[in-house]
């Protein structure tokens, strides 16, 4: 990390019931968490706005995994890529998983998981390019008005977030990293891991 952030012994208050609670649940602080900590006043309402965007996300938890897992390959951002393509692959399965990392378009997945991925892809690359004629795509093969403000909602906020994690120097926990040097290596778009 570039920044001095607050470790987990330090943390008071929210900070402190925020890690409590990471820990609880996944057995650690993750850098993505404790980079915000450098600006104490903005973490739990930027924790606030992940939870509710993937919990409320009207796709559906996986949907919401393999949008941030391709937003991120295309931000590009190695951090997210990595912890994305390991939750994804705990959902559908690492062979699938890559699949998708490497060409969602050829992954076996529905029509509308393709059009869903295009466009969280287009968002990543050049979003001011978005027309018209994307959104109808997406509403041409069953997407509401919702569910397209929750697939750029969920795109958005991961460029935002691998943005930041890169520029404070957010580093890739070693669980997350596959065990394969190939597709380690792979999946590293951005700053090496």
């Amino acid at each position: 990390m570039y920044i001095k952030t607050i470790e987990p012994d330090e943390a008071k208050d929210d900070i402190a019931a925020l890690y409590t609670s990471e820990i609880a649940s996944m057995g650690r602080v993750m850098q993505a968490t404790q980079c915000w900590s450098a600006r104490a006043d903005v973490i739990v309402p930027i924790e606030s706005l992940l939870h509710q965007i993937r919990d409320g996300f009207s796709l559906g938890l996986l949907n919401f995994r393999l949008i941030t897992l391709v937003a991120a390959k295309f931000v590009p951002s190695s951090y997210c890529s990595h912890v994305y393509f390991h939750s994804v692959s705990s959902m559908i399965g690492r062979d699938q998983a890559l699949a998708v990392y490497r060409d969602f378009r050829k992954a076996g997945l529905s029509t509308q998981q393709v059009e869903m991925l295009a466009y969280a892809e287009q968002i990543s690359r050049n979003a001011s390019e978005i027309t018209d004629k994307n959104i109808q795509r997406l509403r041409d093969v069953g997407f509401t008005d919702i569910n397209i403000a929750d697939i750029a909602l969920a795109a958005s906020y991961r460029n935002f977030m691998s943005r930041y994690f890169d520029a404070v120097g957010a580093t890739i926990e070693p669980e997350f990293l596959d065990p394969d040097d190939e597709v380690r290596n792979e999946i590293s778009v951005g700053r090496k891991s």
